[in-house]
């Protein structure tokens, strides 16, 4: 049996996904990487298993109720438990005006962002509730967007908003199981998701403008220090940005 801390990690492939999994494995943890595709996952995990981490790769849509059921028995029959889960998985619609987003674009990212976590975070307490020692820590990640929105980003904004509501209701929920449960809204960390911000794009006032950028590391290290809290401590609501990304009197 595992006697090393065991986190999940969901869109463990690529970006921040991966970089928190990587932060984590030189941590000490053992980790549950989980995606929609293999390959990138695989290529995560050698990383960690050159470093002597044991991991586990499980190819998931989050937003599917039996992938995410699958998921968590291949938990349970590996580890035994589970300490942390970061729900990370997430995607953008098309950046159009609200009244122009296509209905199933606007349930592709409800599936993905909200029902996903949703399904995750489930999962999580039902194996954090039965195992000794019990409890464990949730991590969602938010982002600037579950405060304020960008323009032509509805479903993104919504669903973000609805992670915090997530947050504050598994924060609730989870007192009596120990289960700790925090937010990491993050504002222009560098990866796949951001590149084009430097080339530039639209703003509040109708403008196009590059956006400043911040190092993914700076974001591995946040979420680190949330998890090496013991469980009777707990970081609710963390902003970790670029400083002069326009967020503050955005719009």
């Amino acid at each position: 049996m595992n006697t090393k801390k065991v986190a999940l990690v969901t869109g463990a492939g690529s970006g921040i996904g991966k970089s928190i999994a990587l932060a984590l494995m030189g941590d000490g943890y053992s980790l549950v990487l989980a995606g929609r595709r293999r390959e990138p996952l695989e290529a995560t995990a050698e990383q960690g298993r050159a470093l002597g981490v044991e991991t586990l790769v499980v190819p998931t849509d989050v937003s599917s109720p039996a992938d995410v059921e699958a998921l968590f028995a291949s938990i349970k029959e590996r580890f035994g438990r589970l300490d942390l889960l970061f729900n990370n998985a997430g995607i953008f619609a098309r950046a159009v005006s609200l009244e122009e987003l296509e209905y199933e674009q606007w349930k592709n990212a409800v599936d993905i962002n909200l029902t996903g976590a949703f399904l995750c975070t489930q999962g999580a307490f039902r194996l954090m509730r039965d195992q000794q020692p019990r409890g464990g820590r949730i991590i969602n990640n938010g982002s600037i967007s579950a405060y304020v929105p960008r323009p032509n980003a509805v479903s993104y904004t919504a669903t973000k908003h609805a992670i915090t509501g997530l947050t504050k209701a598994t924060s609730l929920d989870g007192r009596k199981y120990d289960i700790a449960c925090g937010q990491i809204d993050i504002g222009n960390a560098a990866s796949d998701m951001t590149e084009a911000m430097n080339r530039g794009v639209l703003q509040a006032d109708g403008s196009t403008r590059p956006e400043p950028l911040m190092d993914v590391e700076h974001v591995a290290r946040a979420v680190l220090y949330m998890a090496s809290l013991p469980l009777d401590a707990n970081v609710q609501f963390m902003t970790v940005m670029a400083t002069k990304m326009p967020y503050i009197g955005r719009g």
